[in-house]
Formats: C-alpha cells, sequence, structure tokens
C-alpha cells in the first residue's frame, strides 16, 4: 500500500501556519516580560499586566523584553511607546 503524505501547501494555509507561528512568539514574549518582572520585584498594575498580554505587535514585544531588565518601575517599562497609553 502506498504512503500518503499530506503535506498541504496552499497560500491561505501557509498564512494561516504563520500566523499561529507568531501568535506563539508573542505569548512567549509576554511570558517572558511578566516572569522578568515578577523575578525582578517590579510590581505591576492589573491594566499594565493586561496591556502586556494583549499586546501582539512582537516589535514592541521585543523593546519592552529589553527594557524588562532595566526599568526600576513599571512606567519605565511603556515609556516613550507613542501608542497614548499611560503607563
Amino acid at each position: 500500500m502506498a504512503t500518503i503524505n499530506y503535506f498541504f501547501r496552499h497560500e491561505v494555509a501557509e498564512k494561516v501556519r504563520e500566523e499561529g507561528r507568531e501568535e506563539a512568539r508573542a505569548e512567549e514574549r509576554v511570558k517572558l516580560i511578566l516572569r522578568t518582572l515578577d523575578w525582578r520585584g517590579i510590581e505591576l498594575s492589573e491594566a499594565d499586566r493586561e496591556r502586556v498580554r494583549s499586546c501582539g505587535d512582537l516589535g514592541r514585544l521585543a523593546l519592552w523584553l529589553d527594557r524588562c531588565y532595566e526599568v526600576t518601575d513599571a512606567a519605565g517599562l511603556f515609556d516613550g511607546d507613542g501608542d497614548g497609553e499611560s503607563a
């Protein structure tokens, strides 16, 4: 009996897979940011935690991840983002 390989290569399927990978990367960055801030003893309000959790912009999450190693308070994490939200 012949083996059937289901390597579905379709433009839509590829896009869905890539979106899934980006979501997974975003979720991992969110976890790292929150874990690092918790470990460092930087307190975040529930609103700030939700702001981090709801962010899907990989670039912004990368910036926040870099900042979370240096900030001394939650406001420092979001300084200069230019998104109109206050920390």
